[in-house]
């Protein structure tokens, strides 16, 4: 039988699966353990090679290849992770020691390209658009992250991750949005990340109100209609996410863009988000790019990893 396995890293859990087909109904296992980042490095590669063993020994199958969803990027010059959050693997040459370990060929893409990745081919833009050339994946929660997805041409026209270069393909969410905006971790201030995330519209609201609140009591007063400031961090996600997303549009023209994240659950992005984005777009006003929730949920980190 040929099988697919993922592996979705996260700072607090680690979540394997094996599929029987590349579908999300074909599941043979899913199991998570923790990752216990705190206690370094070699730790979590154990971790993980202990839940591949469990797969193996729950399924009775054994993988050929393995594809890791991480909490950065792998850095193809240096042949090292970069920019993650679970900070212990930055600068560590994750990819070889995990093939080394599990003697396996292993595939590693971060988890807005593995979103992406999963939605392309087996979420929701084949429901949509089965015929696309380009799908850009968006992650909009606590921070900014976007993965690109290419068809392959020819006779093998699978999907495929963009990574890029330098392993940054997809970044939207540092470049510069607002000028002399808040500062970000990355060095440079008023960041897409640091404009539409969630933490930064809060900040937001609080400066104005004096008051904290949740992004989603934030909608909520909004929807109630009577929270000046609630409808200024409204207008504020609108107004930017159409700039920030229309550079997007002109320079990778998608097909489908997926919004995944917390914030991708905000019904209005899709519709006055989109008409703001349409006043940016370098297409006389039209924009045809469809604009698409997620279908697979928090499934979609672990299934983008074993579609890799």
């Amino acid at each position: 039988m040929q099988t697919y396995w993922g592996i979705d890293l996260g700072g607090t859990k680690t979540e394997g699966v094996v599929l029987s087909a590349p579908k999300p109904d074909a599941v043979l296992i899913r199991k998570r353990i923790d990752t216990e980042a705190h206690k370094g490095y070699d730790h979590i590669l154990n971790q993980i090679v202990q839940l591949i063993d469990m797969l193996k020994a729950e399924t009775g199958q054994q993988p050929e290849r393995i594809g890791f969803s991480t909490p950065g990027t792998f850095d193809p010059a240096r042949q090292a992770m970069k920019n993650c959050n679970t900070t212990v693997l930055n600068g560590k040459p994750m990819k070889q020691d995990l093939a080394r370990l599990l003697n396996l060929p292993v595939e590693i893409a971060n988890d807005a390209n593995c979103l992406a990745l999963a939605e392309a081919t087996m979420g929701i833009v084949p429901d949509v658009v089965p015929d696309f050339q380009t799908v850009f994946g968006v992650i909009m929660g606590t921070g900014v992250g976007g993965g690109i997805v290419v068809r392959a041409k020819g006779r093998d026209k699978r999907p495929f991750v963009l990574n890029g270069l330098q392993g940054i393909g997809g970044e939207w969410g540092h470049n510069v949005l607002e000028e002399n905006g808040y500062p970000c971790y990355c060095g440079k201030r008023g960041c897409v990340e640091k404009v539409i995330s969630g933490p930064a519209l809060q900040h937001y609201y609080q400066q104005i109100s004096g008051e904290a609140h949740t992004m989603q009591e934030i909608m909520d007063r909004y929807q109630q209609g009577n929270d000046l400031v609630a409808s200024q961090t409204v207008n504020r996600l609108l107004e930017y996410f159409g700039r920030a997303i229309s550079v997007i549009v002109n320079i990778l023209d998608p097909d489908a863009i997926v919004l995944g994240g917390g914030l991708g659950n905000i019904d209005l992005l899709y519709t006055e988000g989109v008409e703001r984005a349409r006043k940016y777009v370098f297409n006389s006003r039209e924009l045809n790019t469809r604009f698409l929730k997620p279908k697979l949920g928090d499934s979609a980190g672990v299934f983008g990893a074993a579609m890799l």
